[in-house]
């Protein structure tokens, strides 16, 4: 059962974005049940760095059909590699790792070099063919992750990356605008999610170590900063562009009960730094998942 914007659950979750200073559209579900709580939950979004989750799980399908095999190791030269803030991007010297060691990094420290490799070695044509095999005709890539700086840059004009919290650069940028960049819905990424942990994906050995891939992101202020709790498990993908912050994950309860939650924001501020619309994030997520467990407990009838 889907429900759009449910009474005063919706005027929440819409709060909790306004306060956090940001829009947004939501998708969280019951992945044994299939309740939903939506908001927006089928507007296109950019996906920035969450579309990582297509590609690792691209990754491991192939390796279930015996198509690709995720220990394979790749030369890693030190030039040439995709920009980023984080991991490989940053490193200085060659390296020589499997296909399955860069899905980690891609996805625990949102690796753009190990992310590009990934995205080299499978290519964008057999991402989205996976994708559309699986009912998420509206998850797309168009470019990898130096293909989405490049453009961002080219956007952004002579003031280059510094020009990025200038809202007229910012308007210029064609990664905003779904219908020119990687994108998805929050509906799409939830029911992404609900297949990686039901092993509709794939499953045996391989679906379990993607679930363990997605469980290693090292970031806690978006989605996890929601679920502060030692005995819950959040396993997310962040993604992140001028005024855009996102993330889709898992939520885990020690009763049982699974949450795939997506979570799209636009801030209204250009500034790179914004911690309310990180937390914003979190305290969406909380709200929709508390709205399915009070769901999940009323009795029948």
């Amino acid at each position: 059962m889907t429900v759009n914007i449910p009474g005063p659950v919706g005027g929440r979750i819409t709060a909790a974005f306004t306060d956090a200073g940001t829009t947004g559209t939501l998708c969280a579900t019951d992945i044994d049940t299939g309740d939903t709580v939506g908001l927006g939950a089928d507007t296109p979004v950019c996906t920035a760095s969450v579309h990582k989750l297509c590609l690792v799980a691209t990754l491991y399908r192939e390796a279930a059909a015996g198509r690709v095999d995720p220990t394979t190791p790749l030369d890693i030269p030190a030039e040439a590699r995709a920009p980023g803030p984080t991991g490989l991007a940053v490193m200085r010297d060659a390296a020589r790792l499997s296909l399955r060691d860069l899905a980690s990094l891609a996805i625990a420290v949102s690796d753009n070099a190990a992310a590009d490799l990934l995205w080299d070695h499978l290519g964008l044509d057999t991402v989205n063919a996976t994708m559309n095999a699986l009912g998420l005709t509206r998850t797309i890539a168009v470019h990898n992750q130096a293909g989405l700086y490049a453009t961002m840059l080219a956007d952004a004009g002579e003031g280059g990356p510094a020009a990025l919290v200038d809202p007229a650069a910012v308007a210029r940028l064609a990664v905003l605008d779904p219908a020119r960049t990687n994108r998805s819905t929050a509906r799409e990424m939830t029911t992404l999610l609900g297949a990686v942990w039901r092993d509709e994906v794939c499953g045996g050995q391989w679906g379990e170590e993607l679930r363990a891939v997605l469980g290693v992101q090292a970031w806690s202020h978006r989605l996890a900063s929601g679920f502060p709790f030692d005995d819950v498990r959040v396993s997310g993908k962040t993604g992140s562009l001028p005024t855009q912050r996102h993330e889709a994950g898992v939520v885990e309860y020690p009763d049982g009960g699974r949450y795939a939650v997506a979570v799209f924001t636009r801030a209204a501020s250009t500034a790179a730094t914004l911690p309310a619309a990180d937390a914003g994030v979190g305290r969406a997520a909380r709200i929709a998942v508390d709205a399915l467990r009070a769901r999940g407990s009323e009795p029948p009838g």
